[in-house]
């Protein structure tokens, strides 16, 4: 099959999750037999950059062309909220990332396109798909359909970035533009209900395909080498991931632990330097996956402590994977990969009080869930990238079926 993908960053251009899933995709639908090719955004590079150019240092096929627009999506921290709502408007309405889209499409002639982020590279992307005749599936990341900051924060949800009215409108300008593809893939029951609620893909096939997790170099947990409780966070070091909040509340812990923070972000340096200060606290920066296995390999559990609400973050997967049990906020779709007591614990996004007690749950049994790591990865199973890819291809056949 012949497989377009359409987002607004591939590496080298990322930021989180969704670039994780897609590099993912690829990675595995090429081995496969799959012909794959990558539509995507770079920086500004002068007037030639405006025009798609393809790479010739890939496997897969990418072309890369910046978006007309005030910035590149990678660089929206650093302009004020009346800009990044100017670059909203045109990223909106710009027809010019649509018409390049569609030329590199009807050059390719794809069996089937999959968009994945596409603010950032050009809403109207979405329906210039399918009136160019292409079936389409669209993969859902998270609430930056409705929220322009793609953020809802624990507590504070009814607080926007900008007035209310320009909310209300941003939902209905994005619920017209994107429209309705032949599918609409979400990886949480928490982001389908929240679009099925806000009238978004009124006509399309929607679909809660969780995220695949990795294929691992799985070291063997056999027996916890005596010590401290040996905590590890691996994530963005921004506020609302909630390192800050962790570090913070691991203060008042009153029993022995250690915490690995692996991850980069704006407050690195506030990080590394609360670090350097408590030897409890190792900042190991970014880690790739392999480097990860090794700090899965002795850890007790691994603590999402975000402040925002996640869809389905890919740590858990992995850390499962790993045999690891998950200490994390109740929040978004979170709670649908863990099983309290069995492979993990919840707390309450931003409450320090039940953090402490998931903690020290997870503390009490360290030995058990260490001995039992075979159990925990057997919750994560039915999602393992296999039968991810079956059910995936499934769904790009009957999108394609729909077209003949």
């Amino acid at each position: 099959m012949k497989i377009g993908i359409i987002t607004n960053l591939y590496p080298p251009y990322a930021r989180g999750g969704a670039e994780i899933i897609i590099t993912r995709l690829v990675t595995e639908l090429l081995p496969l037999g799959h012909d794959v090719f990558v539509i995507t955004t770079k920086s500004y590079d002068g007037l030639a950059s405006l025009f798609p150019e393809l790479e010739d240092d890939s496997t897969e096929r990418v072309y890369r062309f910046y978006p007309l627009n005030l910035y590149h999506s990678l660089r929206d921290y650093r302009f004020p909220k009346i800009i990044r709502l100017l670059w909203h408007i045109i990223d909106a309405f710009s027809p010019l990332s649509a018409r390049s889209v569609v030329r590199i499409l009807e050059e390719e002639q794809p069996d089937v396109v999959i968009t994945h982020n596409l603010k950032g590279i050009g809403l109207p992307i979405s329906r210039a798909i399918r009136h160019a005749g292409f079936a389409h599936v669209h993969h859902v990341h998270d609430v930056q359909l409705s929220v322009p900051s793609g953020l809802i924060i624990a507590g504070h949800e009814r607080i926007r970035s900008f007035p209310r009215f320009a909310h209300i409108l941003h939902t209905r300008l994005c619920r017209l533009i994107v429209g309705s593809p032949d599918v609409v893939i979400f990886p949480s029951r928490f982001l389908s209900d929240f679009y099925h609620q806000r009238g978004f893909f009124k006509n399309s096939r929607m679909v809660v395909l969780p995220n695949p997790a990795p294929r691992m170099n799985q070291l063997a947990r056999t027996h916890r080498v005596v010590g401290p409780l040996r905590l590890l966070f691996i994530g963005q070091l921004v506020e609302h991931k909630g390192i800050r909040f962790l570090m913070e509340t691991l203060k008042t812990f009153d029993r022995p632990f250690e915490l690995s923070i692996a991850g980069d972000g704006p407050i690195h340096d506030w990080v590394q330097e609360t670090a350097r200060d408590d030897h409890r606290l190792i900042y190991v920066g970014y880690s790739n996956l392999d480097r990860l296995v090794q700090l899965f390999q002795n850890a007790d559990a691994l603590v999402i402590p975000s402040l925002c609400y996640e869809n389905s973050p890919n740590v858990i997967y992995e850390a499962l994977q790993a045999g690891v049990p998950v200490v994390a906020s109740d929040i978004g779709g979170v709670a649908e990969l863990i099983k309290e007591g069995e492979n993990g614990f919840l707390f309450t996004a931003g409450n320090e009080g039940a953090l402490l007690e998931a903690i020290k749950k997870l503390d009490d049994r360290k030995e058990e869930f260490f001995s039992k790591a075979e159990a925990i990865h057997a919750t994560v199973a039915e999602h393992k990238i296999d039968r991810y890819l079956q059910r995936l291809l499934d769904l790009l056949h009957q999108a394609r079926g729909g077209k003949l």
